[in-house]
């Protein structure tokens, strides 16, 4: 995924009110930029990171700085933005960037399965059979894990225990880790932050929901998935 206009470069004050993060930038301006990502951001918000945002002409803006992405203290690059995970899985699916996914046709985005209460990010066909896909963007670094979720996340388990129902009736259904953190070179469900969560996944696997991790190449031209990393149990 390219950046369409140049990124500029700055430094983070603070992120505040999920939404907000003030930062100054390199001609020492102080700019508020709108911060899309609604998680806890643990370790991917210290006051200090380089930061780099993305500025858009439109008037109708409230406003027209948006932070795309972090560099931590070992320049370890960041995506911030969250909905840049499905964006960048989508290129992996129709541009089959890896063999287990180059029989995968048909690509849509949010689906709801006959049937089912939630929504998926992903319906394709591989072989001539649906499956499902749920994407969730990883940033949470203890050294080079990365561990999900970094808050409790309700609605992640319920997405588990959806994908676990597909598989139990033999329809293929996957959990995707996309991991926006250049330092992070493996997977951990986290279960010390939400111990339901971790089980809501365990069941999963156990019904047979294909889980995988995607490790991402980023800089301030491009993010992009470049390989699968391993998932821990």
């Amino acid at each position: 995924m390219q950046f369409t206009t140049s990124l500029l470069r700055g430094t983070l004050i603070r992120r505040y009110k999920r939404f907000l993060a003030d930062v100054t930038l390199s001609d020492g301006q102080t700019v508020t930029a709108h911060c899309p990502n609604t998680g806890a951001m643990s370790g991917c918000a210290e006051p200090g990171f380089t930061v780099w945002l993305s500025r858009s002409d439109n008037p109708k803006r409230k406003l027209a700085y948006t932070w795309e992405l972090a560099q931590d203290f070992d320049d370890n690059f960041i995506g911030i933005n969250t909905h840049t995970a499905n964006k960048l899985v989508a290129e992996v699916l129709n541009n089959k960037v890896f063999e287990e996914f180059n029989r995968v046709s048909d690509v849509k985005r949010e689906v709801t399965p006959p049937g089912a209460a939630s929504r998926f990010d992903f319906a394709f066909l591989r072989d001539g059979r649906r499956e499902y896909m749920e994407v969730k963007s990883v940033t949470l670094a203890q050294g080079a894990r990365g561990l999900f979720p970094d808050a409790v996340t309700a609605r992640g388990a319920r997405h588990c225990h959806e994908l676990g129902i597909l598989a139990d009736a033999g329809v293929p259904a996957t959990l995707a880790f996309c991991v926006q953190h250049t330092g992070i070179k493996s997977v951990e469900i986290a279960q010390h932050i939400d111990p339901d969560y971790a089980a809501a996944v365990n069941l999963a696997r156990q019904k047979g929901v294909n889980i995988v991790a995607f490790g991402c190449t980023i800089n301030q031209q491009k993010l992009s998935i470049n390989q699968l990393l391993p998932v821990i149990d």
